[in-house]
């Protein structure tokens, strides 16, 4: 399948409330950033990336990729971030994905596509068991006027978003663990003890 019609985002423009106010994306997980493992994911599965982030952007410029901040102010979230990418990119797809899950699947755009073709939808998202991770998600760009009417109406969740879109949600049952993510420092060290 050909990547070269989507652009990927990593999603780091939070402003770290459950890490004491760290900047997620740069706390380092076996001495790299967590921004840097996401990247090196997402990167073999789309035609470029864009880093979303809100402070700290000269460090972010480091990884090599562009980075945009938000145009919607009050701290507006990951759609904010979605947003600032579709104003900037030329592609037909946007594949989102958040700096504190370092072990994305390496399948998740072509998963996600597959089944955002087949059915025709304006959005896809994966699911593990009961959980829709709806952080990381395929999206067509034709969608920026709807979301842009949806941000200048206050709307802020991601579940509120999908929700008014054809969404699809696709099934990752077989690789629940990846969408691991880490919030916080107990999260941090935990996931360090864990690794191989």
């Amino acid at each position: 399948m050909n990547f070269s019609d989507i652009t990927g985002l990593v999603l780091a423009g939070g402003e770290g409330r459950r890490m004491g106010g760290a900047d997620k994306g740069l706390q380092r997980l076996d001495g790299r950033p967590l921004a840097a493992w996401v990247l090196e994911r997402l990167r073999p599965q789309v035609g470029q990336v864009l880093i979303s982030a809100n402070r700290n952007l000269e460090r972010y410029r480091e990884f090599g990729c562009p980075v945009i901040e938000d145009i919607t102010p009050d701290s507006a979230g990951p759609l904010a971030g979605l947003q600032a990418a579709m104003k900037r990119i030329t592609t037909p797809l946007l594949l989102s994905a958040p700096c504190d899950s370092p072990s994305l699947p390496v399948d998740l755009g072509l998963r996600l596509r597959a089944a955002l073709d087949a059915a025709g939808a304006d959005l896809a998202v994966p699911r593990a068991g009961a959980r829709v991770h709806r952080a990381f998600c395929l999206t067509r760009c034709e969608l920026l006027p709807r979301l842009d009417a949806f941000l200048a109406g206050g709307g802020r969740k991601l579940g509120l978003w999908h929700e008014s879109l054809n969404t699809i949600e696709v099934d990752f049952d077989d690789q629940a663990e990846a969408f691991g993510n880490i919030n916080s420092l107990a999260d941090l060290d935990q996931a360090a003890l864990a690794r191989p």
